[in-house]
């Protein structure tokens, strides 16, 4: 009798261990029900080397620079002389980076999403994390529409 309940529990054991999934634990024996792997976010260097093909977050996803446009330059000065200056100059670091050369380093999508969208771009962008680290300040929203920061692009454009 005593083998009976002795073999009936070795079952029920191994039956509840393929049930559960028992096993070396690796995905494979997982199957479909193992979570799908998660992709490294860029560090900031890694981002930054890569920059050609960084857009940020944010509503821009493509921007067709084409032949400097003047007066959209000229309107674009005028939002940055008001609305950037206190905390950027155009061709010196100061409470955040000088946009002189800035699409030599950084492409006009992203650029543009930094405008319109400062606070997720320092939380996500890896880029954007960087300049949180290296400024210890969250770029302030200016409220911009995207006209408005196609336009101070445009300006920073004739910053050479």
């Amino acid at each position: 009798m005593k083998s009976k309940g002795s073999l009936l529990l070795a079952v029920v054991v191994a039956l509840c261990m393929g049930a559960c999934g028992g096993g070396s634990g690796d995905k494979e024996s997982k199957g479909k029900f193992a979570p799908p792997p998660v992709a490294k976010p860029l560090t900031f260097e890694e981002a930054k080397a890569d920059w050609k093909n960084q857009k940020g977050l944010g509503p821009v996803t493509n921007v067709d620079l084409g032949e400097l446009d003047d007066a959209l330059a000229a309107r674009g000065k005028e939002i940055y002389e008001l609305k950037c200056t206190a905390c950027h100059s155009p061709e010196n670091e100061k409470l955040g980076p000088a946009p002189k050369g800035i699409l030599e380093r950084r492409t006009p999508e992203w650029i543009m999403n930094m405008i319109l969208n400062p606070e997720e771009m320092a939380m996500k962008d890896p880029i954007g994390r960087g300049l949180l680290t290296k400024y210890n300040t969250v770029m302030a929203n200016q409220g911009l529409s995207q006209d408005d920061a196609r336009a101070v692009l445009e300006y920073f454009r004739t910053l050479k």
